[in-house]
C-alpha cells in the first residue's frame, strides 16, 4: 500500500486542532510539514512554535520538509520535536553529505528534496545514504499549483538509480498530487504521496486519504 503524508500547508490554520484530529483518525501514515523562509522559496509558512504545537497533538510521524537556506542549523531543534523525517533541499545544502550524517546522528531519518529543474543524477553519490528522496512536482513555495508532467519520467529515472545502486531510499512526491496524478505516480515507482489541497479541501478528507492509500 502507498504511504500517504497529507500536507498541513493546506489545512485550516484557524482550526488546526480539528484538522489534526482528522489526521489522527484517518489512515494517513505521516503528516507532512512545509517550513518556508521567504528566502529559499518566495513564501513564508510557519516556524517552530507551530511545529511544536502540532507535534504535541499529532499522533502520526512527522515528515518535516525544510524549504529554507541553511537547514542544517535546525537539525537538533527538529529532532527535539520528535520528528521522524527531516527533509532538506539538495540545492540549499553546500555540504549535503555532512547534513545527512548530522540528521542521522540526531536520531531522525534523512530525506533529500529536489526542485523540478534539478536532475536525479545529482544524488548518484549519496543515494545509498538517504532514507527518502522527495521530488517536487511543482515549484516550491505555494500550494495548489498544477502538476509538472515531467515528474512521471523523473520518478522512473530515480527508481532506476535506486535499483542500480542498491539503495533502500523511498520516493516521495509533493505537488499537484490528486485523483488523476496519484495513480500514475505510484505506477511509475512512487512510494509516498504528499497531498495538501486535494485532501484538506475535500468534502470527506478521510475518504480521500483512504483512496490514496489503496493505490
Amino acid at each position: 500500500m502507498t504511504i500517504v503524508s497529507p500536507s498541513l500547508l493546506a489545512a485550516d490554520f484557524l482550526h488546526l486542532d480539528r484538522d489534526i484530529d482528522m489526521i489522527n483518525r484517518s489512515e494517513a501514515d505521516w503528516l507532512h510539514l512545509d517550513v518556508m523562509d521567504g528566502v529559499f522559496v518566495p513564501n513564508i509558512s510557519f516556524g517552530f512554535p507551530v511545529l511544536e504545537a502540532v507535534a504535541s497533538k499529532c499522533q502520526k510521524p512527522l515528515d518535516v520538509h525544510f524549504m529554507i537556506v541553511h537547514p542544517e542549523q535546525y537539525i537538533l531543534q527538529t529532532a527535539r520535536l520528535g520528528a521522524m523525517m527531516m527533509n532538506v533541499h539538495a540545492e540549499a545544502c553546500t555540504h549535503l553529505h555532512r547534513t545527512v550524517q548530522e540528521i542521522h546522528q540526531a536520531g531522525m531519518k534523512a530525506g533529500v528534496t529536489l526542485n523540478p529543474s534539478t536532475p536525479v543524477s545529482v544524488l548518484q553519490d549519496i543515494i545509498c545514504d538517504v532514507d527518502m528522496v522527495l521530488l517536487m512536482s511543482v515549484n516550491p513555495g505555494f500550494g495548489g499549483q498544477k502538476f509538472i508532467e515531467n515528474t512521471i519520467q523523473k520518478v522512473k529515472r530515480l527508481r532506476q538509480l535506486i535499483i542500480e545502486s542498491g539503495s533502500k531510499a523511498l520516493i516521495e512526491v509533493d505537488g499537484g498530487v490528486q485523483g488523476s496524478t496519484a495513480p500514475r505516480l505510484v505506477e511509475a515507482g512512487c512510494d509516498v504521496l504528499v497531498s495538501g489541497s486535494y485532501v484538506f479541501k475535500a468534502p470527506d478528507p478521510e475518504k480521500v486519504i483512504k483512496e490514496l492509500k489503496a493505490l
